[in-house]
């Protein structure tokens, strides 16, 4: 059920009236990931002058931006309608999980223990989480199990979401409490990528993060048959830095 609020209607409205509706622009946008005001017109029931004029002050501010809305198939006559994206400063309007002291606390945690202690805590740091995601996936069918996972994750507020590829599903997650850590320190994703592979019993592969600039964090998940945890390889995620 969605709630409405009052001045939503193209009205100029108060600045005190237009914050909560502001705020369901960008949260809808975090979750849901690039976004045109048509689609958001619809999603949030508001009129698309209203919502033109929540985007405006959201690109103003920074918490967004536009982009160019990419393809896919046929291209239809026109210029395709722009897309808006949120983009670091505007995640860090919602809730991070670290700041600045983790990022210190990892940093000296890898000049005084190495880089094998940073991946030991990185993995470490999963395990209740492991715990919780084993049970909710135990009885569901393996062709199930991507969306019960991105489920758990979004009520963990990861915003993920599961869709359907040629070759397996891709696994998105459109917000990450660590981002600006695992963006210094990728052992985080490593160890992420490595937990996703032992829940679903598939060697996934991690496409793109939100550490790495990306707009979503996307993981493949193969239609192949699942494997025993035994035989599945530790990640080999591109994703890691080699240091400048």
């Amino acid at each position: 059920m969605e709630i409405r609020f009052a001045g939503v209607d193209g009205s100029a409205g108060t600045r005190a009236q237009d914050l909560p509706t502001r705020d369901q622009v960008a949260r809808r946008i975090l979750e849901h990931g690039p976004s045109t005001a048509v689609e958001l017109a619809e999603h949030l029931d508001l009129t698309p002058a209203a919502v033109r004029r929540h985007l405006d002050h959201l690109v103003g501010d920074g918490t967004i931006e536009p982009r160019d809305q990419r393809i896919r198939g046929a291209r239809r006559r026109g210029r395709p309608a722009k897309v808006f994206a949120i983009t670091d400063r505007g995640r860090d309007e919602f809730d991070q999980a670290y700041d600045d002291l983790a990022v210190q606390a990892l940093r000296f945690l890898a000049v005084h223990g190495g880089e094998e202690a940073v991946t030991a805590f990185a993995r470490r740091r999963l395990d209740e989480q492991e715990g919780r995601y084993s049970s909710l996936l135990a009885d569901a069918p393996v062709q199930e199990r991507a969306q019960v996972l991105a489920a758990a994750l979004t009520g963990d507020g990861y915003a993920a979401s599961v869709r359907q590829a040629p070759s397996g599903d891709q696994m998105c997650q459109h917000h990450c409490p660590v981002a600006h850590v695992a963006a210094e320190f990728p052992q985080l994703c490593e160890a992420e990528t490595e937990l996703f592979s032992r829940l679903l019993g598939r060697p996934v592969q991690r496409l793109a993060t939100i550490a790495h600039g990306d707009g979503v964090c996307t993981t493949h998940v193969p239609h192949h048959r699942v494997m025993p945890l035994s035989v599945i390889p530790p990640s080999t995620s591109p994703l890691r830095r080699t240091p400048s």
